[in-house]
């Protein structure tokens, strides 16, 4: 059954008339005929589909009323993009919570867990789950870092792989490797490489240390990331970094990072994630790194509910959290530097809450991080710019010729959408709706719920 406030007509060809779409998402000439509509930049507009394609993008009540419902203003967005997730972890929450709410009680409940549980079974099962939701909430791309200390890198690699292959077609897959900086100073760091290579993955680690594990910024960082780089170069990967996620302004990796990337000339892409510790530093080193990320080309992904809920945490209940655990992310898109907002994690000691929605993280990041007034062009950030990091054309973008890959929404501004949770919406996937029912948690019972 398909479960959405408005069924698409049957067959492949249709128009969508009388709809809005924000023009920062709109790749077509046309973009400049549509007029605004509702808050932001809002545009009204019909969409016309055929064969599965977005055949034409058009102003408002142009295409004739036979061809399509109108639908009374209502959103369409392109399908979401999720830069930043962790498959591999989600939905373990009811076997293994984190007492402490924080990231150390969050990494201790994963290592744990991990050790004793994650089996290629238990791996597939709740990665399945996790791309069921996404895919029901409209999410057409995701990327996901595997925890890759020895041995499970060699258990969850090949189970992403078939993954893949299994969601090809549903949601574009990427994977990212994490591991500690220091060990692509030995044997286990040419291995991991080798490991992300064979599955066209990213290469990536967190700036934090086995050897030194609290240091804020351990002093293995430059070499450790030269090693990474290089290891990357000779096997043509992009590389994918979780960087100060912190709440200690002495976590200064990211400007390291760029610096090692610059002197190394190296030509890949690099992405890095969290970066919440630069927000507490001074003025003066904040402008010193962005203008360092600039040069050397890397982008910046903020998961802001994650952070938010991890970071600040005191043991004290009596303390409220001071600040929001975000990075300074108006200051890197102002300076040039693409930024994007991502999902993170689902269920697990690191997030117990979340579903893979993006549509929900976006509203979340609009409130926490305050993409609006204006609203400018920050949806972006969910959509068309992760796509772009990702370099999968097309994608998060409303253009004549991709699939008709589609979110529609009842809510007919920003306003609405940001007001009103659930949110009620069509999923149409190359022109046809899809079923948007979600699975059920006690699908996964048998795994994750404590005897």
């Amino acid at each position: 059954m398909t479960h959405a406030f408005f069924q698409p007509p049957q067959g492949g060809t249709y128009a969508l008339r009388h709809v809005r779409a924000p023009r920062c998402l709109i790749d077509d000439p046309s973009a400049d005929r549509l007029a605004p509509a509702g808050d932001g930049d809002l545009v009204a507009l019909d969409l016309a589909i055929d064969a599965g394609r977005i055949a034409a993008i058009a102003p408002a009540g142009s295409l004739a009323p036979e061809r399509g419902p109108h639908l009374d203003d209502s959103l369409a967005l392109p399908c979401f993009v999720d830069l930043h997730t962790h498959l591999d972890k989600g939905h373990i929450w009811p076997r293994k919570a984190n007492p402490s709410g924080d990231g150390a009680g969050a990494s201790r409940a994963t290592m744990e867990d991990r050790t004793k549980n994650w089996h290629a079974e238990d791996v597939r099962r709740r990665m399945d789950f996790a791309l069921r939701t996404a895919y029901a909430k409209g999410v057409s791309a995701i990327r996901t870092h595997l925890d890759s200390l020895a041995p499970q890198a060699d258990i969850s690699f090949p189970v992403f792989r078939e993954m893949r292959e299994r969601w090809a077609g549903r949601i574009a897959l990427q994977v990212s490797s994490i591991a500690p900086v220091d060990i692509f100073l030995g044997d286990e760091g040419v291995h991991l490489a080798n490991v992300v290579a064979e599955s066209g993955g990213n290469l990536g680690c967190v700036t934090k240390s086995q050897r030194h594990p609290a240091e804020a910024t351990p002093p293995e960082i430059d070499e450790g990331i030269a090693r990474l780089l290089t290891l990357a170069t000779e096997r043509g990967l992009d590389v994918d970094l979780h960087v100060d996620e912190s709440t200690d302004p002495r976590a200064r990796s990211l400007i390291r990072i760029a610096r090692v990337a610059i002197a190394q000339g190296f030509k890949g892409r690099i992405l890095c994630g969290h970066c919440t510790a630069l927000a507490l530093q001074t003025d003066e080193f904040i402008a010193e790194t962005i203008a360092a990320c600039r040069e050397a080309g890397i982008a910046i992904v903020s998961l802001p509910t994650v952070n938010m809920y991890l970071q600040d945490r005191s043991v004290d209940a009596t303390r409220t959290p001071r600040w929001r655990g975000v990075t300074v992310l108006h200051e890197l898109k102002a300076a040039g530097v693409p930024v994007a907002v991502a999902g993170d994690n689902c269920r697990d000691p690191f997030y117990a809450y979340g579903d893979h929605d993006m549509l929900d993280t976006y509203t979340q990041a609009v409130k926490i991080l305050h993409l609006d007034h204006p609203f400018s062009d920050w949806i972006r950030a969910a959509s068309a710019t992760p796509a772009q990091i990702m370099g999968l054309d097309g994608f998060g973008l409303l253009r004549v010729g991709n699939p008709a890959d589609l979110t529609v929404l009842r809510a007919r501004s920003y306003s609405e959408l940001l007001a009103r949770a659930p949110f009620d919406r069509a999923v149409i996937r190359a022109g046809r709706a899809i079923d948007t029912t979600l699975p059920d948690y006690r699908e996964l019972d048998d795994l994750v719920m404590l005897r």
